[in-house]
């Protein structure tokens, strides 16, 4: 095992002093990034009342608003692939954010559209600063971050 530096603050953050390698300090980083990153968002969504799988949701439709999406799609297309698209869709129901009618061209799919309440709640979403904590990085800085995490991936073809 080799130490890292002191100075490096994920070491700090978590008060770990060294890792089995490289990589496995990068997975950790990640994970505790990863929280971080969801915590704030967490904090700035809670007054609204939702959920960032059910803003995840939100910013799906409105994608495609005005066209309705089906739940499947929306599974599809969430970040957080453990969720359950179904159950969200009804929260959002629930609060008149989200539309579901049963599909015409198939009864057993359902499609989902957002209502202009939901529009609403994403446009004043929209004014919060986001990505204000990430401004540590220059705009070159996070491109390139961005471009890494595709290629940690294997989706940067």
């Amino acid at each position: 095992m080799r130490p890292f530096s002191e100075a490096m603050s994920i070491e700090k953050d978590i008060k770990q002093t060294s890792f089995r390698s490289p990589f496995h300090r990068l997975v950790v980083n990640l994970m505790y990034t990863n929280n971080w990153v969801c915590d704030h968002q967490t904090r700035l969504l809670k007054p609204h009342g939702i959920t960032l799988q059910q803003y995840n949701v939100l910013r799906i439709l409105r994608g495609q608003y005005p066209n309705p999406v089906k739940v499947s799609d929306i599974t599809e297309r969430m970040l957080d692939k453990m969720s359950n698209a179904s159950r969200l869709v009804d929260k959002l129901v629930a609060k008149k954010l989200v539309d579901r009618t049963e599909c015409p061209s198939d009864r057993r799919a359902v499609d989902v559209v957002i209502t202009q309440k939901g529009l609403n709640l994403l446009k004043q979403l929209d004014t919060q600063q986001w990505e204000d904590r990430l401004k540590t990085l220059s705009e070159d800085e996070a491109v390139q971050l961005s471009q890494m995490l595709d290629k940690l991936r294997g989706s940067d073809e």
